[in-house]
């Protein structure tokens, strides 16, 4: 039986890895050397030929770190590596939490060591030569340092007490572990911009002039109450734009980023600032909350049934069964779960944007939001002609033109 979830595990691995480069062909189907006449107005010959580059260049780069990722995931399952690393750890300590602790602490290493090549390779080479990189070497690394702390301290944290909720409630484990994960994401949507962000960015509230007059007299007219807007310095890593809502009552807050300030007039500001209210007014924040605490309900559901099994990790190659290698095993068994409750995801996460684009074309100007998108669009180099399959697969929002042709509509 842990054989034949072994090569279960090997099938899921190569046809998530078929699967996403089939994707990646058909959307490669929609290059075409010429601006397609959909696309004229919104691209001029010579940033539509750089944005085919940028496009064919990060999904070769893709193509190559998947590829290589696969190569060495198969090699570790069939030379028995996770078993290693559980030998490993075991010679060290018997307590499951500090086994785990250990057994997830040195993988997640490894793959770090593994991945920040090519993380370097994508930031000063990729992003630099078309112009998006702002990161400096001293800003990636300490990113990396930042991250392993907050890995260590948060993600290590939760470990441990998920282990000894397992140790200690038997078959109320995965409602239990629901319920601190259910209350631990509640928290993070809360404080997330006051506690995570300022680690990585300043945030300073938006001065007194004319785009926050204009932006709280939109939120005045929507009944919407805002004081909390600020500017975070994208500008530090990258030439992207971006805004994002954070929080929920009284700690709802608009953070707009300063390259997205510097690109577009207050006009299509408002625009977009529109866009994230509708999110807030349609529920969107409290709905996507929901759906994810509903889908790790599932995921703990399903875990709860079989992590006592010691099927799992002997399928990895372990001689006993242990909660990090059950876990380890499960996720891999999980992922074509994962991927289906992700497309449903996306699904519900498209219909969402295309409601909020009508909201801010109601409430405010439809054509300060299509102008907003395009330009937004067009300097990040999107593909502005997506294959619908993998659209369908990947995109949590709605192509452009897509969205472009709703607004349209919008009296």
């Amino acid at each position: 039986m842990a054989q034949t979830i072994f090569y279960i595990i090997i099938a899921i691995i190569l046809f998530d890895y078929i699967l996403e480069r089939v994707l990646d062909y058909l959307n490669s189907t929609r290059w075409s050397p010429e601006v397609p006449d959909e696309l004229k107005g919104l691209y001029d010959k010579e940033k539509y030929r750089k944005a085919q580059e940028y496009d064919k260049v990060t999904t070769r780069f893709s193509f190559v770190t998947s590829t290589l990722s696969v190569i060495a995931m198969l090699l570790v399952l069939f030379l028995g590596g996770f078993a290693w690393l559980d030998d490993f750890v075991r010679q060290y300590t018997q307590n499951p939490i500090l086994m785990a602790l250990m057994f997830f602490g040195i993988m997640g290493l490894i793959a770090d060591i593994f991945s920040t090549p090519f993380s370097i390779y994508s930031t000063f080479v990729i992003e630099e030569k078309f112009g998006f990189n702002k990161t400096t070497a001293k800003t990636f690394i300490l990113d990396k340092i930042k991250g392993w702390a907050m890995a260590a301290i948060i993600g290590g944290g939760l470990l441990s007490l998920i282990v000894w909720i397992y140790g200690t409630t038997g078959e109320w484990f995965w409602l239990i572990a629901w319920g601190v994960i259910g209350v631990f994401t509640l928290f993070m949507t809360m404080f997330y911009s006051e506690i995570i962000v300022p680690l990585f960015n300043k945030q300073t509230p938006l001065e007194e002039g004319d785009l926050r007059n204009a932006i709280e007299k939109f939120a005045s007219k929507a009944g919407f109450q805002l004081k909390n807007i600020y500017v975070m310095d994208g500008s530090k890593r990258s030439t992207k734009a971006n805004a994002y809502f954070s929080g929920l009552g009284a700690k709802k807050r608009i953070v707009l980023f300063d390259t997205l300030i510097k690109d577009h007039c207050t006009e299509e500001l408002v625009g977009i600032l529109a866009h994230e209210v509708g999110h807030y007014k349609k529920k969107h924040t409290v709905l996507g909350t929901i759906l994810s605490l509903v889908q790790t309900g599932l995921m703990l559901f399903i875990l709860g049934i079989f992590i006592g099994n010691p099927i799992l990790s002997q399928a990895l190659g372990a001689t006993e069964g242990s909660f990090h290698m059950g876990v380890l095993a499960f996720g891999l068994l999980y992922s074509p779960l994962s991927t289906i409750l992700g497309i449903i995801m996306n699904i519900v996460s498209r219909k969402n944007e295309f409601a909020a684009d009508r909201y801010a074309g109601e409430k405010y100007n439809p054509e300060a939001l299509k102008t907003a998108l395009k330009k937004l669009s067009v300097n990040h180099l999107s593909n502005l002609r997506p294959h619908p399959a993998y659209v369908f697969f990947y995109y949590s929002h709605p192509p452009l033109l897509q969205r472009l042709k709703a607004l349209d509509k919008v009296a």
